[in-house]
């Protein structure tokens, strides 16, 4: 019984061991990815604060004192 449950716990560390192998070799490209959505988003901000800073003197009616 002792050495099953040796056995099946030195399955589960290789597996573990598997997995860890497999997620530290996709983590470059993941962190690139990353970058590149960060900057994605960040060139989207930019261009709605670009867009928005452009329409504000032309929208303005005077606010309150309609």
């Amino acid at each position: 019984m002792e050495t099953c449950m040796t056995f099946l716990s030195f399955l589960v560390l290789l597996g573990i061991a598997y997995l860890l192998w497999r997620v530290t070799d996709q983590l470059p490209d993941l962190i690139f990815r990353l970058s590149e959505v960060q900057r994605d988003v960040a060139e989207i901000r930019r261009r709605v604060m670009d867009e928005d800073a452009g329409e504000a003197p032309q929208g303005t009616t005077g606010g309150a004192g309609e």
